[in-house]
């Protein structure tokens, strides 16, 4: 028998009960599904240093990207359920992808364990300030008066802006040309250079631009004007029925004992009660929330049942 063969049929099995026991000893591997350098990766990265010395785990922030986000969270849906993987992603790729795709990747329910809602965002409706309108009313005026430039961009196709779009567009009665970006620098730069009219983005990416007079926020998407830009009125306050807010989430594969799932969620809200931790995640445009896991529950069948009959609306699908 080949030697090396021989050894690695020996090692195999010792690996595998190390790997185990590098598990059960503590080790959590918190899977964000997006590139790093991102308001959420460093969202999970203030929480992993500050729950770690709670639980008494050792907890490692890993950036599984591609697919929208479906990478990490398939690698998470595969899981083990002994503590030695955790999900942190944005809400709604855990209640539009399985809308979207033709043939669901996961099941959001029966594929994972709730454990806390973390943190939200909003988003912001941006025009160029060359346009003449000062507000959100004044605005669609002026897009009624201009049929050829009615041209928004949004992050990407498949995305709260992308339906906010299309809500936009029925609500207001006015055909619009969705432009798909590859995130928020793109869609800016347009609105500045003239390339677009408007764009939907995240109010924490517009924002440097909005203070610098580059851009005009002209309404949020919060259900109350944000703390991060109080001067500007919501969509609701402009005559809008829509609140699309977004937020951050954890979870644990299927499987995994509930009360692991509720001293995650503890150490999550304390970590986010933190002072320091809440300043800096003000600083990147985040609200702190945490939750019991009961809360980020309740929190996905509200939004699965608000965006749903919008999305469907659509006839949006991605193939897979």
């Amino acid at each position: 028998m080949d030697r090396r063969k021989f050894m690695a049929g020996c090692l195999l099995p010792l690996l595998a009960q190390a790997d185990g026991a590098q598990a059960q000893a503590g080790l959590t591997k918190m899977i964000f599904p997006f590139a790093a350098g991102a308001g959420g990766d460093t969202l999970c990265r203030l929480i992993a240093q500050e729950m770690a010395p709670v639980l008494q785990r050792t907890i490692v922030v890993e950036n599984r990207t591609g697919g929208d986000g479906l990478i990490g969270i398939k690698a998470v849906k595969g899981g083990s359920p002994d503590g030695s993987m955790v999900l942190v992603t944005t809400g709604p790729t855990m209640y539009l992808l399985p809308i979207v795709e033709t043939t669901p990747s996961f099941d959001t329910a029966k594929d994972f364990v709730p454990v806390s809602l973390l943190a939200r965002f909003e988003f912001a409706l941006v025009i160029d300030p060359a346009v003449e309108a000062t507000d959100f009313k004044s605005f669609v005026a002026w897009l009624k008066a201009h049929p050829d430039k009615t041209s928004f961009g949004v992050p990407s196709n498949g995305t709260i802006p992308h339906f906010m779009g299309s809500k936009l567009e029925k609500d207001l009665g006015i055909p619009l040309t969705r432009v798909p970006y590859r995130g928020s620098a793109p869609i800016l730069n347009d609105i500045v250079g003239g390339h677009i009219s408007f764009g939907i983005t995240t109010l924490a990416d517009a924002l440097p631009q909005h203070r610098a007079k580059g851009v005009r926020i002209i309404a949020v998407s919060s259900a109350e004007r944000s703390p991060f830009a109080p001067d500007v009125p919501t969509l609701k306050e402009s005559g809008i029925d829509l609140v699309a807010d977004a937020w951050y989430g954890m979870w644990l594969p299927a499987g995994s004992p509930p009360d692991f799932a509720a001293r995650l969620g503890v150490a999550a809200s304390a970590a986010l009660a933190r002072s320091e931790v809440k300043e800096k995640l003000s600083g990147i445009g985040l609200i702190p929330v945490g939750s019991a896991p009961e809360g980020l529950t309740k929190e996905l069948a509200a939004n699965t049942a608000l965006w749903q009959p919008i999305v469907k609306a659509t006839g949006y699908k991605i193939e897979n």
